[in-house]
């Protein structure tokens, strides 16, 4: 080796070290780099880092709650929640277990003839570029395992997800439907009891918190956060689904025979506010919310605006009953009745107080009564309202007074929502009292130019079948926790004492005087005793001639079981006023419900078979000997004034003749000189048996007449 060579090789060997010690500086100072930045990494921002960490691990899932169960009074399933699926795909994803690709057209095909859908939309949706394609919701399980048979006959596991999911099923389909309402997708109520009483159906979500890595499979031996979903109560509604039932059949069939726009129904126990039905025609069905139950909007309803959809929908899941006010006309002359009664304006039966002469003129405006061609004439209150005269109540109301008759209108609710726990509850439209003319206090009087929701009035009129005590309307009777079985009862609410006992009783005597002998004789049901108010009034909120027409009416009228509301809106029929149309519909009504509310009919009552009954014979014309022979041999205990010659002749008898009495029932007749004392206590007969009332009744000489389930004093 010469001297160049080894000086080149002297020359690459210290190159070769300079790069090497060159490198050595690099990783050193690289490693200090590391070495620095896990120290920060550790130290500075260990805390932030592990949290963030923990949180990309952490994955937390819901679990949903069971939904309560909806029941009617006796146990009958109204609502109730069954687990469902909803099919998802994932186009890209779709193959078949040997990784080849799957003939879409073969899926949509499929799909279309299991779920029951179109096969071009379907079709549509699997070929679109998106990732997660929703093809059935809500589906029940038979479809979910013909589905699986599907996918496993042709050997096709991925691309197709199925998820657990909860339907809400409402097996009486239209029944009560705008009472009970229905849920969204999510479960949640969206109308009716189902979202006001959301908080007790719904329940609360529960979760499971546990850690996973990146592709989500759970980390073994790592604790789990698990917060238990607590289940809806079951819910006990006072509906009986045979009276409801009863209630939607006479309303369709009226709504349909009259031309009416829709109509109402609702029955209320008096003594607890209990709502027994409620109904409105049109309906529509639970289980399709969204599908027009009128066939012409639905022939139309591709065409119309996304606007129009909504306002007709909403207009059909609206709850009349609660949510709409309308003007109550003559029925509301119930309440100015009580009113000038419990203040002492004046009395049920002084003759004369009042004069129709067909028309009353107020400012200088005639208002005429609906018998314009035969006026009432001279009139007492019952006949007053018994004939529904309007220039008598204008008469009354201008005698009450505004301040007066605000007074009652507060105290029967009227002037706020009742508080019962119906979904969207309306309250009525009164005038401002500081402002009010005397036109408008002659028009409320008899029901016009104010509004009050169905639910007011029947609220109303149903305190005073309770002796005069105001009830809060009741939906609820229990409330019962799946889980532990604990009951809670919802307890009625009596709000306030509105009048009294005697007056509440007088107007059930009137009341029952308009149905036997006035315009309500179209409500009358043979057989029991039935009271009631007819009214027709014209909406308030129509430049057209539109009316509502509609009645009132209670049974029995001692120990009421049932009040009854029906209105009919805008009715084209044959008629459009409430003694002809809506009467004969509470008629119908009562005589189906009285029997299973275990109200007895005269027709059929053998309860006063054993006893003996008499017409009351006309005595007066004869001396005082031969009447009280006359009704001796009749069977009667006869009263004669003291000091009366048996020569005298009589000239007034009572009881009056035409009623047929119980045997060794008192009859007093009077000559005259005699004076007519006809002042007595009447017994408050209210929860007694027939033979109980009538030894009340001979112990104070006050008669009772039978019939059916009414007693007449």
């Amino acid at each position: 080796m010469n001297n160049r060579e080894t000086k080149k090789i002297l020359k690459a060997t210290i190159n070769n070290n300079n790069k090497l010690k060159i490198t050595m500086r690099i990783l050193i100072i690289v490693l200090i780099l590391l070495v620095f930045r896990l120290a920060f990494l550790q130290i500075v921002q260990g805390e932030e880092l592990s949290r963030k960490a923990s949180v990309q691990q952490t994955t937390t899932k819901t679990i949903q709650p069971t939904r309560g169960i909806i029941y009617d009074t006796n146990g009958k399933l109204l609502a109730i929640s069954a687990d469902v699926d909803t099919v998802s795909v994932n186009p890209k994803n779709l193959k078949y277990s040997d990784n080849s690709e799957v003939d879409l057209e073969f899926v949509a095909k499929s799909f279309s003839e299991i779920f029951g859908l179109d096969y071009a939309e379907t079709l549509e949706k699997l070929t679109s570029a998106k990732s997660y394609i929703k093809i059935a919701s809500k589906v029940e399980n038979d479809k979910i395992d013909v589905l699986r048979a599907w996918m496993k006959e042709n050997q096709i596991y991925a691309g197709i997800n199925i998820e657990s999911a909860v339907k809400r099923y409402y097996p009486y389909n239209n029944l009560a439907s705008h009472v009970i309402g229905f849920t969204g997708t999510d479960n949640n109520g969206l109308f009716g009891l189902e979202n006001s009483l959301e908080n007790i159906l719904g329940g609360t979500v529960g979760q499971v918190v546990s850690l996973t890595d990146s592709v989500q499979a759970e980390i073994p031996n790592q604790q789990k956060s698990y917060i238990q979903p607590k289940n809806g109560s079951n819910v006990y509604l006072t509906i009986d689904v045979n009276i409801q039932s009863i209630a939607e059949k006479y309303l369709s069939q009226a709504v349909i025979d009259n031309k009416a726009d829709y109509g109402t129904v609702i029955i209320m126990a008096p003594d607890t506010g209990n709502i027994l039905a409620m109904c409105n025609y049109p309906d529509y069905n639970l289980n399709t919310p969204y599908t027009p139950t009128n066939p012409t909007v639905l022939e139309t309803w591709s065409s119309l605006s996304s606007q129009e959809q909504t306002n007709y929908l909403y207009a059909m899941w609206k709850n009349n009953a609660v949510q709409n006010t309308y003007e109550p006309g003559s029925t509301f002359k119930i309440i100015t009745s009580a009113t000038a009664l419990e203040e002492n304006i004046v009395q049920e039966n002084t003759p004369n107080v009042f004069n129709c002469a067909g028309y009353e003129t107020v400012n200088g405006t005639n208002i005429f009564c609906w018998r314009t061609g035969r006026p009432h004439g001279p009139q007492s209150l019952k006949q007053a309202l018994s004939n529904s005269c309007n220039p008598s109540f204008i008469q009354l109301g201008l005698k009450v007074g505004a301040p007066t008759l605000f007074k009652y209108y507060d105290a029967f609710g009227f002037l706020n929502s009742t508080n019962s726990d119906f979904y969207g509850e309306a309250s009525g439209i009164f005038h401002n009292i500081n402002n009010i003319n005397d036109i408008d206090l002659a028009s409320m009087a008899f029901g016009q130019g104010i509004t009050v929701t169905p639910l007011q009035l029947i609220t109303a009129v149903s305190a005073i079948a309770n002796e005069g005590v105001l009830m809060q309307p009741r939906i609820v009777d229990k409330i019962v926790n799946p889980d532990t079985g604990a009951v809670t009862t919802p307890e009625p609410v009596e709000v306030r004492k509105v009048v009294s006992s005697q007056t509440a009783s007088q107007m059930m005597d009137m009341l029952d005087y308009t149905v036997s002998d006035g315009t309500g004789r179209h409500a009358d049901v043979a057989g029991y005793s039935i009271g009631g108010k007819s009214g027709t009034s014209e909406k308030l909120t129509s430049s057209d001639d539109e009316y509502v027409a509609s009645f009132i009416g209670l049974s029995p009228t001692i120990n009421t079981q049932a009040v009854i509301l029906v209105a009919l809106y805008n009715p084209q029929g044959k008629s459009f006023q409430g003694g002809e149309i809506a009467g004969p519909v509470v008629a119908q009504i009562f005589s189906e419900i009285l029997p299973q509310l275990g109200v007895t009919s005269s027709v059929t009552n053998s309860s006063t078979s054993s006893y003996k009954t008499t017409p009351l014979t006309d005595v007066c014309g004869l001396t005082v000997a031969e009447a009280h022979q006359t009704l001796r041999n009749a069977g009667f205990s006869v009263h004669i004034p003291a000091g009366v010659d048996e020569n005298e002749l009589v000239i007034n008898q009572m009881p009056k003749t035409g009623v047929t009495l119980f045997e060794d029932s008192d009859v007093f007749i009077y000559t005259e000189s005699s004076n007519i004392a006809t002042n007595v206590i009447t017994p408050n007969f209210k929860g007694k048996t027939l033979e109980q009332c009538i030894n009340m009744a001979q112990e104070v000489n006050v008669n009772i007449v039978a019939d059916g389930s009414r007693i007449s004093c």
